[in-house]
């Protein structure tokens, strides 16, 4: 029998494994002995972070229908996912057309249903899916809108679909400001500032790390007992 909260010889799947907390999940369940694969949009991308830790690279978009189905061709068997897709579209509603938000809820909302509705006969009746939310569930910030509506949707998806994919366990993380090269793109020069202001007003005094966001995704797959839950990885940020 598998020593508690081991992984070994389980399949993982990561869709968005190839930088930030997806990243760092992949490391982390190729550290406790899982098959892992990670998927990105670009294939090129997918290759070079898989030679990085051992794990196999695919190529696939969480919010096209027959790339997904293409990805899980090859995939007979999951016993654990973990959806990472998702990205930070800041903007005051009229600051642009409403339809280029929607990113925000096809890569995590709709995107992930289609692509539990596509995996569900693929995963192991004791297998896991981990969806992200986030902190701006409980704490909505203004020009964040769009990706607020998309975190609380995710949360509550896993709570549902804790329930349509039973036994199969459904849980979210939902992590707070998280030094992740996401933030790259947002403040560019100025992120290091910019997550030190941040990092002021969180109670622990500063942002999390990807690899501490990682470890409650492991949390996830690997207690058969959890189920329905959202996990805060946000130093208690939603508290104050």
């Amino acid at each position: 029998m598998n020593p508690p909260f081991s992984l070994t010889s389980k399949k993982v799947l990561v869709l968005g494994g190839t930088s930030g907390i997806g990243r760092a999940v992949a490391i982390g369940a190729r550290t406790l002995g899982a098959d892992v694969t990670i998927v990105s949009r670009r294939h090129d991308r997918s290759v070079e972070v898989a030679a990085e830790i051992g794990a196999t690279a695919r190529a696939a978009d969480i919010t096209k229908t027959d790339s997904l189905r293409a990805l899980l061709v090859d995939t007979p068997h999951i016993d654990h996912i973990y959806i990472a897709a998702g990205s930070f579209i800041g903007g005051q509603l009229g600051s642009q057309p409403v339809n280029s938000f929607r990113a925000s809820l096809d890569d995590r909302v709709w995107g992930a249903a289609q692509f539990l509705e596509l995996a569900r006969s693929c995963l192991a009746k004791d297998g896991s899916v981990v969806l992200t939310g986030g902190v701006s569930t409980d704490r909505p910030a203004k020009e964040a809108w769009a990706t607020a509506v998309a975190t609380a949707a995710s949360e509550q998806l896993a709570r549902v679909m804790s329930l349509e994919l039973a036994p199969v366990r459904v849980n979210a993380v939902a992590p707070g400001w998280t030094d992740t090269p996401m933030w790259d793109a947002v403040f560019g020069d100025e992120k290091a500032e910019s997550l030190a202001e941040v990092a002021a007003r969180i109670p622990v005094g500063r942002v999390a790390t990807a690899e501490e966001a990682a470890a409650a995704v492991l949390f996830l797959m690997t207690n058969g007992s959890v189920n329905g839950e959202v996990v805060h990885v946000d130093g208690g940020l939603r508290h104050v």
